[in-house]
């Protein structure tokens, strides 16, 4: 079934889409993190251009992430001012993403530096979750409990003025810190069309010292509104948005989400982590491949 994706100006396999987008929706329930890290790299993986890939992403992550911010919001599973602090510091740091982007684009490297990004934040990610996940299954098989960690947030943290109370979450902190955290994430959303969610998850457990609880609850309220200003971004600026696209991995990653919470819920926590450190070092290794294999066909542009 091929479909004309007309910003990608390519034609694809629609029932290849749909399925790209079911294995991140297995990958988001199975793991409890959202999908769009490894999105945008199987869609180049696949031929479509980076740019595209990395707005049309964002547009997915958008829609997967309503449902989630429901069920958490009603269990009371959502710090909102925390999360409208995040919000704000992610939509200014989609600004900055946007202005980086276009530079990057005039300068025509906007392509390697998705690709250089990606294999960046997945080698180091997934590194940090294998040594975890191995040191736990040691620790497991020799009867010794792992230490428990002690919630508390970064010394940094605590030198920012200007402090608030976040009663949800359990912190007098200043907003400043989530604000910045904010950013980070917003400019990585513009760049990367990624949701965010496995890096600010630790960052707000480990960073901000946040209640396990509202955690996750109040990253997809982050999520939501920082990836709707993204597309819209993207949409206005680079043009990189592709609809059709976008709707065929919507309607597989929502599928794919529902099969991969009901295999969660009987498989080993800790083995469930391990195999995502395998899966994005493997991504992250072939994308590193591909920055540095010779293509099969080498262009010189010469000025006559």
């Amino acid at each position: 079934m091929d479909v004309y994706l007309p910003i990608a100006n390519l034609a694809v396999n629609g029932l290849i889409i749909i399925g790209l987008g079911a294995l991140t929706g297995v990958l988001s329930g199975l793991f409890g993190v959202g999908g769009g890290f490894l999105t945008t790299p199987l869609l180049i993986f696949y031929g479509v251009p980076p740019t595209v890939a990395a707005a049309s992403a964002a547009s997915t992550v958008t829609g997967a992430s309503v449902s989630g911010v429901f069920a958490h919001g009603q269990r009371g599973g959502v710090d909102y001012q925390m999360g409208g602090v995040l919000v704000a510091g992610g939509v200014l740091g989609t600004g900055i993403g946007a202005v980086l982007f276009s530079i990057l684009q005039r300068l025509g490297q906007i392509d390697t530096a998705i690709n250089l990004l990606y294999v960046l934040m997945l080698g180091s990610i997934g590194s940090l979750m294998a040594k975890e996940s191995i040191e736990t299954m040691l620790a497991a098989r020799r009867g010794v409990a792992p230490p428990a960690r002690k919630r508390r947030h970064h010394p940094l943290v605590a030198l920012l003025p200007l402090r608030w109370r976040f009663y949800r979450s359990g912190l007098y902190i200043s907003p400043l810190a989530p604000l910045l955290l904010g950013v980070v994430g917003g400019i990585l959303t513009m760049l990367l069309g990624i949701g965010g969610g496995f890096i600010m998850v630790p960052a707000m457990l480990y960073i901000l010292g946040m209640s396990a609880n509202v955690v996750v609850g109040t990253s997809l309220f982050q999520i939501l509104f920082v990836t709707i200003a993204t597309t819209l971004m993207h949409a206005l600026t680079t043009h990189a948005v592709d609809l059709v696209l976008g709707f065929l991995l919507l309607v597989g990653s929502v599928s794919g989400a529902q099969l991969g919470a009901r295999i969660g819920q009987i498989a080993s926590p800790v083995t469930l982590r391990l195999i995502l450190a395998l899966i994005v070092l493997a991504v992250g290794l072939r994308m590193a491949l591909g920055l540095t294999w010779q293509p099969g066909d080498i262009f010189t542009v010469t000025v006559l």
